[in-house]
């Protein structure tokens, strides 16, 4: 999900390292605000109304500082500069914190599952609340809504997988407030059952959710590989550059939002070893200014015409 984000523009018409993590600690910053003045609320007017629910949501919406503050750190260390221990720069801080959010969404969405178990047993249970809690919940349902469209076109518009990750967070917290809202309802509707159900579906989902994005993280901090069509960007940019006859063993890496590339070049075996070299930087420099290439390795192999083979 995370890597369908993204179109394959070039790095010099896209976004900077330095202006990623300026656009992701202004947005989340945002979030933050928001949280806050939402769980306040939800949890004051919960109380007062008698909503397990609406405390609930504002407890859900108070977890989502931490997911916040996650991102902020991970946004700082990212932009980092390369050092003796990471020579490659911190970028992974953004895939570990997109883990460590992917694994709240999967807490958050067990959590809400057997909660809904436990009111599907006992729907007796739930108290009579007053109209009030329904205005406050619907009133959330759109904060988090909007909320979660202004961060993911932030997003993408500077190609953040932390974002995108931290966005869907909001929009689970959307789905969340509707899940209180409907119960709420019902609650007042007197079919205090909705709740249970709505929650137990939702919460389903969140879960879901949450495995996506850890699994995907997981497999990016294992070296996982850029997906086919970039791939074959980078190849068609190397096979273009002037000199190069052939590329093979072309395998990349993801190190956060920026791809690290190995390849063998092949290059015509007369040609000095200084021209060879050129042609090599002269592809790095090719294929960094085109795609989203944080390093590329090369190694030249000698070319020999078919026809001069023995």
């Amino acid at each position: 999900m995370i890597h369908e984000e993204f179109s394959n523009e070039s790095e010099d018409e896209g976004y900077s390292q330095l202006a990623r993590a300026a656009a992701a600690s202004r947005c989340t910053w945002v979030s933050v605000i928001v949280n806050i003045v939402l769980s306040l609320t939800q949890i004051a007017v919960g109380l007062l109304s008698k909503s397990q629910g609406l405390v609930a949501d504002g407890i859900h919406s108070l977890s989502d500082l931490i997911a916040d503050f996650v991102v902020l750190f991970a946004s700082h260390k990212s932009k980092q500069d390369a050092d003796e221990g990471h020579p490659y720069g911190h970028l992974r801080f953004e895939t570990a914190a997109s883990m460590v959010l992917g694994l709240l969404l999967l807490i958050v969405g067990v959590g809400m599952i057997g909660s809904a178990v436990l009111k599907l047993e006992t729907p007796e249970s739930i108290p009579t609340v007053h109209a009030t809690a329904l205005w406050v919940a619907l009133a959330a349902l759109v904060a988090k809504e909007l909320l979660f469209r202004f961060m993911l076109r932030v997003a993408k518009k500077v190609k953040s997988s932390l974002l995108v990750a931290n966005a869907w967070h909001a929009r689970s917290d959307a789905a969340s407030s509707l899940v209180v809202g409907i119960g709420i309802a019902g609650n007042l509707a007197g079919y205090p059952i909705l709740d249970p159900i709505a929650a137990l579906v939702v919460g389903g989902m969140i879960a879901k959710m949450g495995w996506t994005f850890t699994w995907d993280s997981l497999h990016d901090l294992m070296d996982r590989a850029a997906d086919e069509q970039e791939i074959a960007a980078i190849r068609d940019t190397l096979q273009q550059t002037s000199g190069i006859k052939g590329v093979h063993d072309l395998r990349t890496r993801k190190m956060g939002d920026m791809i690290i590339v190995d390849a063998h070049i092949e290059v015509d075996a007369s040609i000095t070893v200084e021209h060879g070299h050129a042609i090599a930087v002269a592809a790095r420099e090719n294929v960094m200014r085109r795609h989203r290439v944080l390093n590329l390795m090369t190694h030249v192999d000698p070319w020999q015409r078919p026809d001069l083979d023995h």
